[in-house]
């Protein structure tokens, strides 16, 4: 039998190891050296030299943002129904409304029309979704918003190095959050990194992530306790180092996969636009759940539905979209596909995928 293909699969070497060690050696373990050098090179390399600030999860990087941002209650966000949940619970957690809004079908992300329609009197800012790794529709998104005095923010938590017209994601709106998960492109264990547009927002998340203080027991907000350790950040940087060759690979593998799949819709690329493919996302327009149940049992290949329900209809967040209907949100619901494109994939695996998914297409799985 074949061995089993993930659909994802986290890279931690012996230098991440040696990196941990050395941290645990030192005695300085919470945040220290190694988050303020981590912050420093994950600006250059990522945000065009933007300030950063390193948090302990992706999510809290979004909701520290929006509170940085001056987002409160009777404030609304415009958000993708169809992302994870955690960009519209970083909304709901400010005690402001997400409002979420229909996605345009080729890059999975809000649909400016879309966006334009919803903004009301209440409407503080619009928070795009990077999804999957392509860029959102910026160009559109950033007129709107200057339209109607509105704020720009971005979720880029799966769009490490990609970049519209030249222009990396991260560096478009008020601040931006980068996810390090251990399945994102590059991980530093646990953690999320957020990129701000002026140096007043970045001390306010800083502020924020730590009790509310910047000098020890001088606490000068009410904040969290959001910080990255040093073992993390050791891990981010040394991945830091890697992310560009592994980048390359999943752009490759896509490559190979756009060029041999038949039958499937593969996922399309703007103009301008370069995609980091966090997920290669295809459309199975029939049978999608037959066909991923196949994909499983008959070839042994992972893959991932990335979502199933839009946050619109989740138990949690429904209560802010009564009756709302997001046509498109919903058949990508129904359709899409992860399959795997992470660099640890050999080329018996890219044509294994390929074999696999060809023939179910075939057979209408």
């Amino acid at each position: 039998m074949n061995e089993f293909i993930p659909a994802a699969k986290p890279i931690i070497g012996d230098e991440e190891r040696a990196a941990v060690d050395a941290v645990l050696r030192s005695g300085m373990v919470a945040q220290g050296p190694e988050v303020k050098a981590f912050e420093e090179e994950f600006s250059a390399h990522f945000m065009d030299g933007r300030p950063a600030v390193a948090v302990n999860s992706g999510t809290a990087g979004l909701h520290l943002g929006l509170l940085a941002a001056g987002v409160g209650p009777g404030d609304e966000v415009i958000v993708p129904s169809f992302t994870f949940a955690a960009t519209g619970n970083s909304v709901a957690l400010t005690g402001a409304t997400p409002v979420f809004a229909d996605i345009e079908p080729e890059t999975f992300s809000l649909d400016p029309g879309a966006v334009e329609a919803a903004i009301t009197p209440r409407t503080k800012g619009i928070l795009p979704v990077h999804l999957y790794g392509h860029p959102a529709r910026m160009r559109e998104l950033a007129e709107i918003a200057a339209r109607h005095g509105v704020a720009l923010y971005e979720d880029a938590a799966q769009a490490h190095g990609a970049s519209l017209d030249g222009r990396p994601v991260g560096t478009f709106g008020e601040f931006a959050m980068f996810s390090l998960y251990p399945t994102k492109n590059m991980t530093s264990g646990e953690g999320g990194m957020v990129s701000t547009a002026t140096p007043e927002i970045a001390r306010r998340i800083r502020l924020l992530r730590n009790q509310g203080m910047e000098r020890q027991y001088e606490n000068e907000v009410v904040g969290f306790n959001a910080r990255m350790t040093d073992i993390h950040a050791a891990i981010g940087r040394v991945q830091l180092t890697k992310v560009d060759a592994w980048t390359a690979t999943r752009q490759a593998n896509a490559a190979f996969l756009d060029a041999n799949l038949r039958g499937v819709v593969v996922p399309p690329v703007a103009d301008g636009a370069v995609h980091v493919y966090h997920q290669y996302t295809i459309r199975v327009l029939e049978a999608r759940d037959g066909f991923v149940k196949a994909l499983r049992e008959e070839h042994q290949i992972g893959s991932g539905v990335y979502y199933p329900i839009p946050n619109h209809r989740l138990p949690s967040l429904a209560p802010y979209a009564p009756g709302l209907d997001l046509p498109v949100t919903e058949q990508a619901a129904r359709e899409v596909v992860s399959l795997p494109v992470h660099p640890s994939l050999s080329r018996d695996d890219l044509e294994r995928i390929v074999a696999a998914v060809n023939s179910l297409a075939e057979a209408g799985a």
